[in-house]
């Protein structure tokens, strides 16, 4: 079963304290964890969490016989900036080995500048990185209305970074999907029901060997 922390950000504080009182962290700890840090795309909006991307993952992996722990501290909204700001807490809480980070849409839709963008997904990558987490970074693209030179600079933003902090990198965690309005919601912006289990298709190539478990079974 897949570890969701609390959503309500006014609440994260409270999450993870709580565990932490009565014992619960140490066991996280123990734990081979997979920590997952995104935004609605991987919060499963508009649909239940257990069909979303990384409930998916967590039953490919278990399926394998893997033992590995999803921990989906996802929250729909999320920015790169808010999710730096909560980083230290996870990586604290969670001691993960492996970090996927799928963040920056809700940077790009609301115009904020590319170089924030790429310092907050930095400081994670690098925060992660220090802890011994590898790092796996899911590629983000926005629409070209916003302008040829920021929409580039934006897409190349994901493959810089991975080269420049040697981490693993999904060039675009939607291809495939996007530009298909079936498997895409009416706002345009999230995935479907039908899309999660592509979405994962899209991730697993470069997240199972890693991972040491079969990257060509997709079952």
């Amino acid at each position: 079963m897949i570890i969701t922390t609390c959503s309500p950000l006014r609440f994260f504080r409270l999450c993870l304290f709580i565990p932490l009182l009565f014992g619960i962290g140490s066991q996280a700890h123990a734990a081979n964890n997979l920590l997952l840090v995104g935004d609605s795309i991987s919060a499963a909006y508009g649909m239940s969490l257990d069909e979303g991307w990384a409930e998916l993952l967590q039953q490919r992996l278990e399926q394998q016989g893997s033992d590995w722990q999803v921990v989906n501290a996802s929250i729909s909204g999320e920015t790169s900036g808010g999710a730096a700001a909560r980083m230290p807490a996870l990586l604290e809480q969670y001691q993960p080995q492996f970090v996927i980070i799928e963040l920056g849409g809700n940077d790009g839709l609301r115009g904020y500048p590319i170089k924030q963008l790429r310092q907050h997904l930095r400081d994670m990558i690098q925060q992660s990185q220090a802890i011994g987490a590898e790092v796996i970074l899911l590629g983000m693209e926005i629409p070209p209305n916003y302008g040829s030179r920021y929409t580039q600079m934006f897409r190349d933003s994901y493959s810089k970074l991975a080269e420049e902090t040697d981490s693993a990198l999904v060039p675009f965690f939607l291809d495939g999907i996007a530009i298909d309005r079936e498997l895409m919601q009416d706002d345009g912006i999230h995935p479907t029901v039908e899309a999660q289990p592509l979405m994962l298709d899209n991730v697993w190539p470069s997240l199972a060997p890693l991972l040491g478990v079969d990257a060509n079974n997709e079952q």
